[in-house]
C-alpha cells in the first residue's frame, strides 16, 4: 500500500539514504542512481523534474567548483590552466550523483506522503523537543508557514524578481488558518525497516 510505512520511518529512510550516499564508491553510486531513477520515474517523475529545475544552477555550480578547485591533471591539456582537472571532474560528478540521488529520494518521499502526513512525520521526529519544554505543535505551525511562504516565493518567475523582493519585504498576516496533522499508528514493520536501514548504514560506514 502507498502509505503502509509510517511517515517517520519514510523520512528517516531518506535521511539514512543521504548519509549512505557519502560512503559508497563510484560503482555502487551508479547502481544506486539507476535504481532510484527508475523508481522515481514511476512514482514521482513530476516532483523530481520540479526539484531539478529549482536546483539546476546549484548542480551546475557544484560541478564547476570541483572541476576548477581540485588539484590534478588538466582534463584538456591544450587549455592549460583554463581546463578543469580530471580529479576535479571526477569528484564533481561523484558529488553531483550523490545530490541527484538525494533529490530522487526526496521526490519519492514527497510523492508518497501528503502534506498532512509529511507534517505528522516531522512532528513525530520532533518528539524529543518535549523533553526540553519546546512545543512540537508550535514548531509544526512555524514550519508550515515557512513552507507555505517558500512555495509561493519559488513559484515566482525570474522575470518578476523585483516584485518578488518587494513582496518579501512586506510583512504578511495571511497564513494557514488550520493545519492538519495525520498521525499514523506505529507497526512492527516500521521498527523492522528502521533497524534494517540503521544496520545497513552502520555496516557501510
Amino acid at each position: 500500500m502507498k502509505n503502509s510505512i509510517h511517515p517517520v520511518v519514510q523520512i528517516l529512510i531518506w535521511v539514512l539514504l543521504t548519509l549512505l550516499l557519502q560512503r559508497i564508491n563510484a560503482s555502487a553510486l551508479f547502481l544506486c542512481s539507476v535504481g532510484l531513477f527508475v523508481v522515481t520515474l514511476k512514482v514521482g517523475a513530476q516532483k523530481f523534474l520540479t526539484l531539478l529545475r529549482r536546483t539546476r544552477w546549484v548542480l551546475f555550480s557544484l560541478l564547476l567548483i570541483y572541476g576548477y578547485t581540485t588539484p590534478g591533471v588538466a582534463l584538456v591539456q591544450s587549455f592549460g590552466l583554463a581546463s578543469p582537472t580530471r580529479e576535479g571532474v571526477f569528484d564533481g560528478l561523484m558529488q553531483l550523483g550523490r545530490l541527484l540521488c538525494a533529490l530522487a529520494g526526496l521526490a519519492i518521499l514527497l510523492s508518497r506522503l501528503s502534506q498532512a502526513q509529511l507534517m505528522g512525520g516531522i512532528v513525530g521526529l520532533m518528539s524529543p523537543l518535549c523533553w526540553l519544554g519546546i512545543s512540537r505543535e508550535r514548531f509544526a505551525v512555524r514550519l508550515a508557514l515557512t513552507l507555505e511562504n517558500a512555495e509561493v516565493a519559488m513559484q515566482k518567475t525570474a522575470s518578476h524578481w523585483h516584485s518578488a523582493i518587494a513582496d518579501a519585504l512586506v510583512p504578511t498576516h495571511n497564513g494557514v488558518a488550520q493545519i492538519e496533522l495525520r498521525m499514523q499508528a506505529w507497526r512492527w514493520l516500521d521498527t523492522l525497516l528502521l533497524f534494517a536501514c540503521m544496520a545497513l548504514l552502520m555496516g557501510v560506514w
